[in-house]
């Protein structure tokens, strides 16, 4: 924690921290947005980038279907459903436009929104090693990777990520299928259950009684120890960014089968729950690329981990952590249970972004009862938190010309594979506090 002083001296000058510290929800609009067809541009990739990452999830798509039946439907394509919501709309008192959830909890293999990114970094990196090994050429069929012995070629090789929870998941299980040896730093906030599927599928899990950081850094510190261990770093990777911007035609393509306009006189708002930023940063900016300033993103996270908020509005980035200012980063949200954010996506996405918002523990478990009851849909706390950007931007003075046209979108990041005890927890949970609220 800083000194009294110094934090004394950030609150005068970002009165904002001040809020924070008092760990009450709240919102802040972005006074640096900036066209798309500008800001883009500090990204430092491009469209080309994105359009490679899909091409390269297409080539691997028969690998996919093969050592991944429940993606057989799909033909190998990891993708969710978008769905409206119609009567969670009714039950948050939104009048005007249509509630929509992406069902990124319900993607295939992990379960999570980190399917997206976690998977493509961990299929570059063995498309990478195939061909240099001459194992792959192009116009292969990659199903040839389902192989046993090509399993024990990547057997030689390692990879190594920190995670909370779900990106382990993503990459442990990916990893171990394709062979190679896994392991996945988990910090004190990860679920049980997480820790458990991972070593069911082989996966070297190693624990640590405190947060996300230090998991991180045990899994760089790993790497750079082992030549032949690739780190997959969410603060600061490139492919994990490309692989969740995928998400951003995909969602194109989704909307106008369903006959959804996006346009200036039909603005669509992106609801997306923030850790460490990679996951929503990398969604975000396929967004922008799909949509230009059609589309305004707003990141949501714990009362109790602000982090990227923090780092944005003081334009401090991964200079400052909410632990700093006294905030203990403990949250039911464990996917979201981040100290400290990524400054590669603050800084690339800080003009891109429009809003940020805050949430309680507890709201997210009346919100993640509200959608079970109203909808049958059941979403862990961490993913439902992108409902609680809706209120601020409903109120926000510059966003209601258009209102009565809008589209409002919240990307639902993880659930789907929450042992039914846990879940049933959760809504339980959630029932009592709608409850009490109600008495």
């Amino acid at each position: 924690m800083l000194p009294t002083s110094a934090i004394a001296a950030l609150c005068e000058k970002f009165p904002l921290i001040t809020e924070l510290m008092a760990l009450q929800p709240l919102s802040w609009f972005n006074p640096r947005i900036a066209p798309a067809a500008e800001a883009l541009h500090d990204v430092g990739l491009t469209a080309d980038d994105v359009a490679d990452a899909g091409a390269r999830l297409a080539r691997f798509a028969p690998y996919l279907a093969k050592a991944f039946p429940e993606t057989q439907a799909s033909g190998g394509v990891i993708e969710s459903p978008v769905v409206p919501l119609p009567a969670m709309q009714a039950a948050l008192g939104m009048m005007s436009g249509q509630l929509w959830l992406k069902q990124d909890s319900h993607l295939p293999i992990s379960g999570s929104i980190k399917a997206r990114g976690g998977i493509y970094e961990v299929l570059k990196h063995a498309e990478t090693l195939a061909l240099d090994a001459g194992l792959l050429k192009e116009g292969d069929d990659y199903s040839v990777l389902a192989s046993d012995a090509v399993r024990a070629f990547f057997g030689q090789y390692a990879i190594a990520v920190g995670s909370t929870g779900n990106l382990g998941l993503s990459i442990g299980i990916m990893s171990a299928r394709l062979g190679f040896r896994a392991t996945v730093h988990m910090s004190a906030d990860a679920r049980q259950w997480k820790k458990d599927k991972l070593r069911s599928h082989g996966v070297t899990v190693v624990e640590y009684a405190t947060d996300y950081s230090v998991a991180v850094e045990a899994g760089r510190r790993q790497a750079e120890n082992d030549p032949t261990c690739h780190f997959v770093d969410d603060e600061n990777s490139h492919d994990l960014f490309l692989g969740y911007a995928v998400a951003g035609q995909r969602l194109k393509a989704q909307f106008a089968a369903s006959g959804v306009a996006v346009d200036a006189a039909h603005p669509l708002f992106v609801y997306l729950p923030c850790g460490v930023g990679g996951g929503p940063g990398g969604v975000a900016f396929g967004l922008k690329l799909a949509f230009g300033d059609a589309v305004h993103c707003v990141f949501v996270e714990p009362t109790h981990s602000p982090c990227m908020l923090l780092g944005v509005h003081t334009g401090l980035h991964e200079g400052i952590s909410v632990q700093e200012i006294g905030i203990d980063n403990v949250t039911a949200a464990d996917g979201l249970a981040v100290g400290r954010p990524s400054g590669f996506v603050g800084r690339a996405m800080q003009r891109l972004i429009d809003g940020y918002a805050t949430v309680t523990d507890e709201e997210l478990y009346r919100l993640l009862a509200t959608l079970e009851q109203t909808q049958g849909w059941r979403l862990e706390p961490s993913a439902v938190a992108g409902f609680a950007g809706i209120q601020p931007v409903l109120a926000a003075p510059q966003y209601q010309q258009h209102l009565e046209t809008a589209t409002h979108l919240v990307w639902g990041t993880g659930g789907s594979m929450v042992p039914e005890q846990e879940m049933a927890a959760y809504v339980a949970r959630g029932r009592a506090l709608l409850a009490a609220g109600a008495a």
